[in-house]
C-alpha cells in the first residue's frame, strides 16, 4: 500500500507563483504529457499497426497508407510525398507546397477516397477534406541531415551520430490541423472515444505515424540511388530520430483563447506534484527508478543545442544545476519521511527555474499510479458558450476581479512600456503576429490578447458605479467590457486558467507560452529561432509503429533506445 498523506495531498503551488510566463516557459515534458499518454494507451491497448501501402517513385513521389487499430477503431494515415525544388521548401503558414503532406482518415479509405484526398490534401489549405478526416498536416525535409542520410546508406554505411544528434529529425511539421479546420471532423463528435479522452490524441497519433512513414521513404530513396550497395538504417539510429515540429506566434495566443484547457492541464500537473510530494516514504525500486532517469537526464540535456542567447543561457543554468543537483543526491536520505518534498524544497532553494521545473517532472516518473489517471481531467469537453452572469452586482464582480486580478494593479497601465505591443492578425501572413504598438499602424486591428490590460480599464470603469448594481445594467452602458466579464467568470473557477503577466508589454517573451504548451505536447530539445518561434522534437527515443510491443518501457523519452 502506497505511503501517502491524504491531509497535505489538497497543498496545491500557489496560482501566482506557477503561472508567471518565466516559469512556464521552464516547463519540461512529464508522464502527463500527451504523446506519453498516447503511448501509454498504444501499449495497455495493444493497438495494431501495419503498413497497406508504399507506393512511392524512383523520384520519392507517390503516397502511403499505414494503419493503426484500437479496441474499437481503425485509424489511417494517409501520406503523399513531393518533389519539392529547394527554392519553394518554407516552413511558413503561406507556403503553398511541401515534401510531405498527409492526413488521418478515421478507418480505412476505399480507392475512391484516396483519389479525392489526392486531390486535396497536398492542396492543404487550399484543398478541402471531409468529416472523414481527422487532422490534415504537411512536412518538410531537414535537407542537410535528409542529404547526409541517404548518402550514407546508399554507399551501404551507417550515417555519423552527432550529425543525427545535432539535428534531431528528418522531417519537421509545419502545421498539423484538426478540430473541424478545412472540412475534417469536429473535435466534439470524436471526443467520446476512449483513445481521445486526452488532449491532442489524434493529431500526435498522426504525427506518430508519420515518423514512420518518414523512415520508409529515406530508406526507399538510399535504395533508390544506389540499389547494390544501400542498406537500412539501424534501428538504434532510428530511435534517435524523431519528428522536428516549427512552431510559431499561432500558438501563442492559444492560451490565451483557452483558459479553461490551460487551467485543466495546469491543475493536473499540480495536483499530480501535490500527491508525489505527500508520499511519506519511497521504496528502493521507486529511489532506484528516480537516479536511473536522472542519469539519462544527463544524457538527454546534453544531447540539446540551441544558438540562440536565450536558449544558451537556460542551458547554462541547467548544466550548473545539475552539478549543484548531483553534488546534492550523493548525500540525499531517501529513506527519511517525504523525501520528495524535501528535494522539492530544496531546488525552489538551491535551483533555477530550469531545474525546478526539470525537477517536478522527474519526481512523478516513479508514480504512475498516482500521476496517470489525471491524464483525463485535462481536456475541456464542455466547450459551450459561457453567459455572463448579468445579475451579478458590480460589488461581487469588483471581489472577484480584486481576488483573481489584484496583481494587475502592480503594473503602470499609463507607462508606454507597459502597452508597447498588439496582437494582430497579418492579412498577408495569415497567421497572428505580435506588432509595436506607437511605431506600426495596427492599433485598430488590434485581438483580444491582453487580458490583464482590460480587466485594468474594466476596474477603472467600474470605479463610477455602486456596488449594489446589476452587472448586466454597466454592460448595456459599456459593452466594450463584455469579453472581459465573461473572462473573469471564467477564470474565478479556474485558478490555473490565466497568465499572471502583461502579455502586450515590451518585456514580454512569447517563446514562453510556445515552450509551456509545447511541453504538454511531451516535446524535447526547445530550440528557440528567435524570441518568436521555436523548433522541437517530438517522439524521438520512442519505439517505430511496426516495433510497437506490449512491453514498451514508460520511460521512452529519456531515449532508453540508445
Amino acid at each position: 500500500m502506497l505511503d501517502v498523506d491524504k491531509k497535505s495531498i489538497t497543498e496545491l503551488r500557489d496560482p501566482s507563483e506557477v503561472m508567471k510566463l518565466s516559469r512556464m516557459g521552464s516547463f519540461h515534458q512529464s508522464r502527463l504529457s500527451f504523446m506519453r499518454i498516447l503511448m501509454r494507451q498504444i501499449r495497455d491497448e495493444n493497438w495494431k499497426f501495419k503498413r497497406e501501402e508504399f507506393n512511392v517513385n524512383n523520384k520519392g513521389v507517390g503516397h502511403a497508407i499505414y494503419s493503426a487499430t484500437g479496441p474499437k477503431n481503425t485509424y489511417s494515415l494517409i501520406a503523399f510525398a513531393h518533389d519539392l525544388p529547394d527554392e519553394k521548401r518554407s516552413d511558413r503558414v503561406i507556403a503553398d507546397a511541401w515534401d510531405a503532406t498527409f492526413t488521418l482518415y478515421d478507418g480505412r479509405p476505399s480507392e475512391e477516397d484516396i483519389e479525392r484526398l489526392k486531390k486535396n490534401v497536398p492542396l492543404q489549405e487550399v484543398g478541402r477534406i471531409s468529416e472523414n478526416e481527422l487532422c490534415l498536416s504537411r512536412a518538410n525535409k531537414s535537407v542537410r541531415l535528409w542529404d547526409h542520410v541517404i548518402s550514407s546508406l546508399s554507399a551501404g554505411c551507417q550515417p555519423d551520430v552527432e550529425q543525427i544528434d545535432s539535428v534531431g529529425y528528418l522531417m519537421r511539421t509545419t502545421a498539423v490541423y484538426g478540430s473541424g479546420k478545412f472540412g475534417a471532423v469536429d473535435r466534439e463528435f470524436v471526443s467520446d472515444r476512449t483513445e481521445f479522452k486526452a488532449p491532442f490524441q489524434y493529431e500526435l497519433l498522426s504525427v506518430f505515424m508519420i515518423r514512420w512513414f518518414v523512415l520508409d521513404l529515406v530508406n526507399q530513396m538510399a535504395n533508390v540511388q544506389n540499389p547494390d550497395k544501400a542498406v537500412q538504417l539501424d534501428p538504434k539510429l532510428g530511435y534517435r530520430l524523431g519528428i522536428g515540429n516549427s512552431t510559431g506566434l499561432g500558438m501563442a495566443p492559444f492560451l490565451l483563447n483557452h483558459p479553461v484547457l490551460l487551467n485543466n492541464w495546469i491543475l493536473a500537473k499540480e495536483t499530480a506534484l501535490s500527491r508525489v510530494r505527500s508520499v511519506q516514504k519511497s521504496s528502493m525500486e521507486e529511489n532506484k527508478l528516480f537516479l536511473e532517469l536522472y542519469e539519462k537526464s544527463i544524457i538527454l540535456f546534453g544531447l540539446w543545442r540551441s544558438d540562440h542567447p536565450l536558449q544558451i543561457k537556460k542551458l547554462k543554468e541547467i548544466s550548473n544545476d545539475l552539478t549543484r543537483l548531483s553534488k546534492y543526491l550523493k548525500k540525499f536520505d531517501f529513506e527519511s519521511t517525504y523525501p520528495w518534498d524535501r528535494l522539492f524544497n530544496w531546488s525552489k532553494e538551491n535551483l533555477s527555474m530550469e531545474g525546478q521545473e526539470f525537477i517536478i517532472s522527474l519526481i512523478m516518473e516513479p508514480y504512475g499510479n498516482l500521476v496517470d489517471e489525471l491524464a483525463f481531467t485535462m481536456s475541456d469537453n464542455n466547450q459551450s458558450y459561457v453567459k455572463i452572469d448579468g445579475l451579478k452586482s458590480i460589488g461581487d464582480i469588483r471581489k472577484q476581479l480584486n481576488k483573481v486580478y489584484g496583481w494587475i494593479f502592480d503594473i503602470d497601465w499609463e507607462c508606454m512600456d507597459s502597452n508597447a505591443r498588439a496582437w494582430y492578425v497579418s492579412q498577408e501572413k495569415l497567421e497572428p503576429r505580435l506588432g509595436e504598438r506607437f511605431s506600426e499602424p495596427i492599433g485598430n486591428y488590434e485581438q483580444p490578447l491582453s487580458p490583464a490590460r482590460d480587466v485594468y480599464r474594466l476596474s477603472k470603469d467600474l470605479a463610477n458605479f455602486g456596488d449594489d448594481e446589476l452587472i448586466a445594467n454597466f454592460l448595456m452602458l459599456k459593452p466594450e467590457h463584455r469579453h472581459i466579464v465573461r473572462r473573469l467568470q471564467i477564470v474565478s473557477n479556474h485558478p490555473y486558467s490565466e497568465i499572471r503577466d502583461n502579455t502586450i508589454g515590451s518585456q514580454l517573451l512569447p517563446i514562453d507560452m510556445l515552450r509551456c504548451k509545447l511541453s504538454f505536447f511531451g516535446a524535447i530539445h526547445f530550440d528557440p529561432r528567435s524570441d518568436r518561434w521555436v523548433r522541437i522534437c517530438m517522439f524521438k527515443g520512442a519505439p517505430y509503429p511496426n516495433q510497437i510491443s506490449n512491453s514498451i518501457s514508460d520511460y521512452w523519452s529519456y531515449l532508453e533506445g540508445f
